[in-house]
């Protein structure tokens, strides 16, 4: 049975550079969730494609940031 994520297919946009620092055990569970993520999605993708939308998935469901900003 497959896996659901949360994430799902990605979307093309325009990016910009940003350089952050992670514990050595965040980034080995990104690495599986971007392995389970084009396992599922069947495209290819790692963990530094992943980041970007985990982010901004996280600020558009957090109802406090929500609440403040918009």
């Amino acid at each position: 049975m497959p896996t659901k994520l949360r994430l799902g297919a990605l979307p093309k946009q325009e990016t910009v550079k940003m350089t952050v620092s992670l514990p050595a055990a965040l980034k080995a569970d990104l690495e599986r969730y971007a392995a389970m993520h084009s396992q599922l999605h069947g495209e290819e993708v790692d963990a530094a494609a992943l980041a970007p939308h985990m982010l901004a998935w996280f600020l558009k469901n957090d109802r406090g940031f929500r609440r403040r900003n918009g």
